[in-house]
């Protein structure tokens, strides 16, 4: 396991603490749409306010491309920060991030204080990770704690770089919570151990497939990269999605689950339509025989009592990826079953991030699961087994 400090192990009274959180949220006209990544940081700022440290939050939202975007502009945050934490978190409106008002707002902080800075990204210093801008953030904090877990397999400044310039650094509760979860259960799993993969592109997930085959009991495929699987295994697919260059990838790791004695499932029937859009004439079909003029668009009845039979006895699942088209109802059956399934177990349950972690919350089986990952892209990298640098940059323990 990562070892790495935690917050716990800062000495934090009258410091200055840069906090990385992901506070990347929906917005509708200026309005916070879903704010689960700004509570999720609160256990960090909580934490952090009782040990009367002074505390400086940092976070991207978007894609601004390295210059101001008045629609990206952190205030909306601040403003909701402010009313979950019950305290004024002062926000510092500069453009360049760390300029006059930065600088003046933290050079008036009192023990227990929250400021909150302008989108990293308005610099485009930032994502290339380039050493001024780094400096810069460092020279605002004595400590740095990383709890963007969902931004920490990018190298950016405020994730890598800001930690050479600060006297010591660690992780938050909510990255202390996504390294065990997610490591654990990856690495250490109890068994058996069964990963769901879902999602639209094989190519999203060649890496997943090819690690996950070597750590698993189970390895279950739905949602559009199933048919370039059953494209693989001679199967037709009509119009649905498929990746023709990778049916080749397809066939080499279907033959991998054998050699590995890995129970390998795929849909035996689909749920197909004329038209992508909720109100079209459907109906279902043996995955392989999709006519032409049909599409895939989610997991059949038959699929659905599989895939929840498949995983009953697992004592460990990791999911990422929906089943099918779960934003229309008529095509969100699949997903559903999944999710239904997952919750009726005594395992540990965990939801990679994204479109999944989406799915789960939005049918309201959200707090049936044991953790649900923060970090879409992150999520797939950790169950890659890659390292991720924001959180490799941390002081180890």
């Amino acid at each position: 396991m990562l070892q790495k400090k935690t917050v716990d192990d800062l000495q934090v009274t009258g410091k200055r603490v840069l906090v990385r959180c992901d506070f990347n949220v929906p917005l509708q006209n200026g309005v916070i749409t879903d704010d689960n990544r700004i509570t999720a940081a609160l256990p960090t700022i909580e934490k952090l306010r009782k040990d009367g440290a002074k505390i400086i939050l940092c976070s991207h939202m978007g894609k601004p491309k390295g210059e101001p975007n008045p629609e990206l502009s952190l205030a909306p945050v601040a403003k909701r920060l402010s009313e979950l934490l019950n305290i004024e978190v002062v926000f510092a409106k500069d453009d360049n991030v760390v300029g006059e008002h930065a600088k003046k707002a933290v050079a008036e902080m009192q023990n227990g204080d929250v400021v909150l800075l302008e989108n990293t990204r308005f610099r485009k210093e930032e994502t290339k990770n380039e050493d001024t801008f780094s400096k810069e953030l460092a020279s605002l904090a004595d400590l740095y704690v990383n709890d963007a877990f969902g931004s920490s397999h990018r190298a950016h400044c405020s994730t890598v770089g800001v930690t050479r310039f600060v006297e010591q650094s660690a992780v938050g509760y909510l990255m202390e919570k996504e390294i065990t979860f997610l490591g654990n259960a990856v690495n250490h799993p109890v068994r058996p151990f069964a990963a769901i993969l879902g999602g639209s592109k094989v190519s999203d997930k060649i890496n997943v497939i090819n690690h996950l085959l070597e750590k698993v009991d189970t390895l279950i495929i739905g949602g559009g990269m199933a048919y370039t699987f059953a494209v693989a295994q001679g199967g037709h697919v009509g119009d649905s999605l498929l990746e023709a260059d990778k049916v080749a990838y397809a066939k080499e790791m279907i033959a991998k689950a054998k050699e590995k004695g890995v129970a390998f499932l795929l849909p035996v029937d689909t749920v197909i339509a004329k038209e992508f859009k909720n109100d079209t004439e459907y109906k279902t079909v043996p995955t392989g025989e999709i006519p032409d003029g049909w599409m895939g668009l989610d997991i059949g009845e038959k699929t659905r009592a599989l895939f929840a039979d498949a995983i009953q006895d697992a004592k460990t699942v990791v999911w990422n990826g929906p089943m099918g088209v779960f934003e229309f109802e008529n095509f969100a059956k699949g997903t559903k079953a999944v999710a239904e399934a997952m919750a009726a177990l005594d395992a540990t349950t965990i939801i990679g991030g994204g479109d999944s972690a989406a799915a789960v919350n939005q049918l309201g089986y959200g707090d049936q699961m044991t953790h649900i990952s923060t970090g879409g892209g992150a999520s797939l990298e950790f169950l890659e087994g890659k390292e991720l640098p924001g959180v490799m940059a941390v002081d180890d323990k």
